[in-house]
């Protein structure tokens, strides 16, 4: 559906235009230089064997479309480099087996054969990732710039980033105050009573795991049995950092800091985030898309969420301290309500375009009956726990309170239910999760691949007509 502006737009490029825009586009022209790049690669053979005599000839729909083949091919081996910077022990084979997995993710696989942003957006955002985990703040902060050039919500990954970047940073700078997460439980469970030498073993433990991710870092407790008793705490540790190094922070980040200005600049002299359509596209307080992307990414990543050990393993969790626990659910619950029943955008073209299985979810399933809607909350919010629950295992309280925040930012403003907006954060996720074994990896990547080809046979070999509309129609993410 979006081919139709981007195709036509790319091909002015290709002729040397590069002052007509179509109004209809919303986002930037960084795929359309990609693409100039790409046609370029191979515009001197195929000048060579005369198969092409002017360059604007080699920027057909197929062409431009196979830019983000390539570009998929590099999301994958961006994907398992940055798997092996979090997870160093994790190994080659098992790398590149999650990215085969993630490269098969429906939404994102689908995407890969057409001529959309998403692809060229998400490998810029992962480049941007790995160059600020190995602290080349420098070309990370270039990448985020390029990465605004494909979809302008990206800068908020920036700030998520460069955020906890700079958390990391601060780690370096209070090297005594570092310790791994996984080794918390083991020194300060409370009643244990810990002898010297075993205190002494336990401490040189820890200085030999001390981790150096440099945004995967683990919880921050001091060596001298300090560990963070609520978030609050572990916030108001980070800011007095932050404020005590602000220099040395200002300094190493400087880059994200340039761009971001530029943004604001960009913003200032657009009018609005967004370039065209903006009548389409109006910044709305949608939170129940909040929820939808909850529910999303743990059916997509099955095997973390709905097993009946995970769900046992839960309940235990919220046994411990029933009182804060009901307390916390009873407000989950009021607040999911009001997100579901005030604020659940049904845009016009959720409404109107039966060629995304968005209309039909909406249709078929969310909008049945009037009931729906609200016994769908129980299940976002068992979504949205299990996920903080198991981020929590290997992440910050920060960091995990910063994901949620930025998952909030990019999604909530959006007024249209649109899946392809949930591939990054999706992408994260797998990321940060605990590796499991190869037989669930075997199944998740066969239930996607399974996906993968009913939406191909969909897309193929079911196309209909509207009657208002010339042309055929195709049904699609």
């Amino acid at each position: 559906m979006d081919e139709i502006f981007h195709v036509p737009q790319a091909q002015q490029y290709c002729r040397g235009d590069f002052l007509t825009w179509d109004p209809m586009i919303t986002t930037p022209p960084g795929l359309y230089y990609v693409s100039l790049a790409h046609v370029a690669s191979f515009f001197p053979v195929a000048w060579m064997f005369r198969l092409a005599e002017t360059f604007d000839v080699l920027c057909s729909t197929a062409a431009l479309r196979s830019t983000n083949v390539v570009v998929a091919i590099v999301c994958a081996v961006l994907f398992h480099d940055l798997l092996l910077c979090i997870r160093p022990g994790i190994g080659d084979r098992k790398a590149t087996t999650y990215a085969v997995l993630v490269a098969l993710y429906p939404v994102h696989w689908f995407f890969t054969f057409l001529y959309y942003t998403d692809v060229a957006s998400l490998a810029a955002v992962l480049a941007m990732y790995l160059f600020c985990l190995k602290k080349q703040f420098w070309i990370s902060a270039m990448f985020g710039a390029f990465s605004i050039l494909f979809r302008q919500t990206n800068v908020i990954w920036i700030i998520f980033f460069a955020a906890n970047g700079a958390i990391s940073y601060l780690q370096d700078l209070y090297p005594k105050d570092n310790v791994s997460h996984e080794n918390i439980e083991a020194t300060h469970q409370p009643n244990k009573v810990v002898s010297g030498r075993d205190n002494k073993t336990a401490s040189q433990g820890l200085r030999r795991r001390r981790i150096n991710s440099p945004i995967s870092k683990k919880v921050v407790v001091s060596e001298s049995s300090k560990v963070y008793n609520s978030l609050a705490e572990e916030v108001w540790d980070v800011c007095l950092k932050l404020w005590n190094s602000k220099c040395d922070v200002l300094i190493a980040f400087a880059p994200f800091v340039f761009v971001m200005v530029a943004f604001v600049a960009f913003i200032i002299w657009n009018g609005g985030i967004v370039l065209g359509a903006k009548e389409a596209h109006v910044v709305s307080p949608h939170f129940a898309q909040f929820m939808y992307f909850s529910l999303v990414s743990a059916t997509a990543l099955l095997p973390w969420h709905f097993t009946p050990s995970r769900v046992l393993e839960l309940f235990r969790l919220f046994g411990k301290n029933k009182t804060c626990s009901l307390l916390a659910t009873l407000m989950s619950l009021g607040l999911s309500f009001i997100a579901v029943h005030f604020f659940s955008i049904a845009h016009p073209y959720l409404l109107a375009d039966n060629r995304h299985y968005t209309f039909y979810i909406w249709r078929k399933v969310i909008q049945v009956n009037w009931m729906m809607k609200y016994m769908l909350i129980p299940l976002y919010l068992y979504s949205w726990f299990s996920t903080m629950n198991v981020l929590g295992k290997s992440q910050t309280r920060v960091w995990v309170l910063s994901f949620v925040l930025s998952v909030a930012l990019v999604l909530v403003p959006a007024p249209l239910v649109e899946f392809r907006y949930y591939t990054i954060p999706f992408v994260i996720l797998v990321l940060h999760f605990p590796v499991i074994g190869n037989g669930k990896l075997l199944a998740l990547g066969l239930l996607y691949a399974a996906v993968d080809l009913f939406t191909l046979v969909m897309f193929l070999f079911r196309p209909f007509h509207w009657e208002h509309e010339p042309g055929t129609q195709r049904f699609m993410w």
